[in-house]
């Protein structure tokens, strides 16, 4: 389930840097990047993928999001060690230390702080890495909807569990979940009537293109801003 499509066009640190309408802050014990009004009752946590919270487009669809009126947390669940491009270290072996598994265990605190605050509803959307974390929220309805994005490490099995309105947007070219996977995520969805699913596959594009698109690309670039309304239509139809 890891090899280097993982990690294939990784984010340009440089081109819009550590900008953005927000600002890093704690909450809930971890750095997050935060957009948005904070007295917005419905937010939304954005779970990065492996090159973490600080890539500048995924802070910019942040930015997009809260311009809805949610306010957007995006975690540093890699906790200040996110994957290098280019890394000599195999991905097998930085996985080890960086586990979905412990994503989901440092969601709980974060959605904590955000209920202290005063939110009454929250979405999350996962990209790659990501979307494991996020699959297990709506395996245990800690959060009221998800998306996952390009998800690696999902399994068929995760689907039959999920209890809150879930959208799935994959990509053709994808190796993590292929169209064949996505398809049986649909299935698999489509047994459960009781929960809103919606599940696309974008043409044309490979995995991680939602937040690591070549801005040269007019049809890559389409595709993901595509994909961010598809994401925003969802959150704003289950949490507003």
């Amino acid at each position: 389930m890891s090899g280097p499509e993982c990690c294939e066009n990784p984010p340009n640190y440089l081109s819009g840097g550590g900008g953005g309408a927000g600002h890093v802050q704690q909450l809930g014990g971890f750095n997050c990047y935060l957009s948005g009004p904070v007295d917005s009752t419905q937010a939304v946590i954005l779970v990065s993928d492996v090159f973490g919270y600080e890539a500048p487009k995924l802070r910019k669809l942040a930015d997009k999001v809260a311009e809805a009126g949610f306010y957007v947390v995006v975690p540093d669940f890699l906790r200040g060690d996110p994957r290098i491009p280019n890394d000599e270290k195999p991905l097998e072996v930085w996985i080890i230390d960086h586990g979905p598994d412990q994503g989901f265990e440092d969601a709980k605190p974060v959605i904590e702080a955000l209920k202290s605050k005063g939110v009454t509803k929250i979405g999350a959307a996962g990209f790659c890495w990501g979307a494991k974390v996020v699959v297990e929220l709506a395996k245990y309805a800690y959060i009221q909807a998800a998306v996952l994005l390009h998800p690696s490490f999902v399994a068929v099995d995760d689907m039959h569990a999920v209890k809150v309105p879930i959208s799935i947007l994959g990509a053709e070219i994808d190796r993590y979940s292929p169209p064949e996977l996505v398809k049986q995520f649909q299935i698999a969805l489509n047994a459960k009537p009781e929960i809103d699913a919606f599940v696309k596959i974008f043409p044309g594009v490979t995995h991680g293109w939602a937040v690591r698109y070549n801005d040269e690309d007019e049809v890559a670039v389409k595709s993901a801003e595509e994909s961010h309304q598809d994401m925003l239509g969802w959150f704003e139809k289950h949490l507003k």
